[in-house]
């Protein structure tokens, strides 16, 4: 035992010598790294540049921060769709692969067939299960549905989704999961949400799940192109492709929007997003799941902007144009040349708002409207009824009533000229021409059919559809000449334009 102390004492000893050897040549540099450079001096900083106490408000304003962002994501899903898609290959040549590179496609190994693969995101909105998603997410670009809908959890689980009902009008989608344990998010009341409040985005943007960009209301009531009843809500949070479907969460952790385009001349961020308000998504999620299907109220009106001074003191109201027979409208005795300036004490400030508040109402439901008639104030009453399935969502009356419009006043060539939009010529858009092209069945608006390569509007493509021009729709090619000769060529122009099933804005500025 002894000669065995011994030796542990004498290891230790040789241990410590070697070790205080090794210290001595690296303080002094004679210790020389396997590629004969000599190790550098280096002190790490030790102590934060600023004092907790300093900013005790943003470590707090992180803590919370933290807070909100762990309590939403587990309620934010991944959309995973699949569609299979039959091609005609000649030459061992995909088509879709040449035109479209970007796009994911594998080939199923028992057919002729390819497989397109999309993402989107969604949000769980009740107990039960059900997500709340964007219509084009779970549709392919024709308007069909897609063959397969899987939703991945923040857990990393992975379960098959089925579709309970869609409007295609709102870009809405329901989905439905068989999990007992998830967490639905709270839908808020999207009236009160006010710009500057401060929101966040959450989503799987390029793929990359479970994403958090953060920002504020940029402004409300932003007009949406493929939807008429509703407007948009938007944000200066980063939203990319792939957010589409995802929440648009208050410091409460409810939702306030449901994140769907962006304007942008890239195909990415620019701090130009928009969301779908919580109310319009509750109007169609409840009447998806209360009815089976999609119902609005309507009344019966073919409309047009009031210009100022007409009737009225104010530009603010809506000037009727034609009333359908045996509509709510009727019922009410409104007449063409009515200025409606209130709906059940709410204000009517333009034709989306008065559509919106039209389709939102309980059905069956006594309204009281306030109207002008040849300058003099007065107020009807009727009730709201469904809309017929054949009643168009623009508001256009059957054949046979509409209205007989003078001849629009065609602009001269010196207008033409000097329009930011000379540059462009389109063409009538047609049933035939939109079958061709796989538009949504509800784009509106002009074809275009070519444009000048050095002009401003370069970023247009032959086959886009250009449906408004700073917000006024464009429904034939004699509005968009009317429309295109009013412009002021110093000022830039933001165009609604729909290419295949992709909605966007597009901003045309002077050169």
């Amino acid at each position: 035992m002894k000669n065995l102390a011994k030796f542990l004492l004498f290891v230790l000893v040789v241990s410590a010598g070697i070790s205080l050897l090794y210290d001595y040549r690296l303080k002094h540099g004679g210790l020389k790294l396997p590629s004969g450079r000599t190790p550098e001096k280096y002190t790490l900083a030790s102590e934060p540049s600023v004092d907790s106490k300093q900013v005790a408000s943003l470590e707090a304003l992180n803590r919370e921060r933290r807070a909100l962002i762990k309590s939403v994501v587990p309620s934010v899903v991944a959309v995973k769709t699949s569609k299979k898609i039959g091609v005609r290959r000649e030459y061992g040549l995909d088509p879709f692969e040449f035109f479209f590179p970007n796009q994911r496609r594998s080939r199923n190994p028992n057919d002729e067939a390819l497989v397109q693969n999309s993402l989107g995101s969604g949000v769980i909105v009740t107990n039960e299960g059900h997500i709340i998603t964007n219509n084009h997410v779970v549709t392919d670009r024709g308007g069909n549905p897609v063959d397969q809908i899987e939703v991945q959890l923040s857990d990393g689980r992975t379960q098959k989704a089925r579709l309970i009902g869609a409007d295609d009008q709102v870009d809405v989608a329901v989905l439905k999961i068989d999990d007992p344990g998830v967490k639905p998010l709270k839908l808020a009341d999207s009236d009160m949400v006010q710009p500057g409040d401060f929101v966040l985005a959450i989503g799987n943007p390029l793929g990359f799940e479970e994403t958090v960009t953060d920002g504020i209301i940029s402004s409300k009531g932003r007009p949406n192109r493929s939807d008429f009843f509703a407007d948009l809500l938007q944000t200066n949070a980063a939203i990319n492709p792939g957010n589409s479907g995802g929440p648009l969460v208050n410091l409460r952790g409810e939702v306030i929007g449901i994140n769907t385009v962006i304007a942008s001349t890239t195909g990415g961020s620019q701090g130009l997003g928009f969301a779908i308000p919580s109310n319009t998504v509750r109007m169609s999620l409840e009447s998806l799941l209360k009815q089976g299907r999609i119902i609005r109220g309507y009344l019966g009106i073919q409309t047009r902007p009031l210009q100022p001074g007409q009737n009225s003191t104010d530009s603010e109201g809506v000037v009727v144009d034609g009333v359908m027979p045996g509509s709510p409208a009727a019922q009410a005795q409104l007449q063409p040349g009515d200025v409606i300036r209130k709906f059940n004490d709410h204000e009517v400030t333009n034709i989306r708002a008065l559509r919106s508040m039209v389709a939102q109402t309980e059905l069956n439901k006594n309204v009281e409207l306030e109207v002008l008639r040849e300058g003099k104030p007065l107020k009807v009453t009727t009730q709201i009824k469904e809309q017929p399935v054949d009643y168009q969502t623009t508001g256009v009356l059957p054949r046979g009533n509409q209205p007989q419009a003078q001849n629009p006043r065609q602009p001269s060539d010196e207008e033409k000229a000097s329009s930011p939009l000379a540059s462009i010529r389109v063409d009538e858009l047609t049933p035939e021409m939109a079958s061709q092209l796989d538009l949504p069945a509800n784009v509106r608006g002009v074809l275009v059919a070519s444009v000048d390569p050095d002009s401003g509007a370069a970023e247009l493509q032959k086959g886009d559809v250009i449906e408004e021009i700073n917000q006024q729709p464009v429904t034939s090619v004699s509005d968009y000449n009317k429309i295109a000769a009013s412009l002021d060529p110093s000022q830039p122009q933001v165009l609604s334009v729909c290419r295949h099933r992709i909605r966007s804005f597009l901003v045309l500025r002077p050169r």
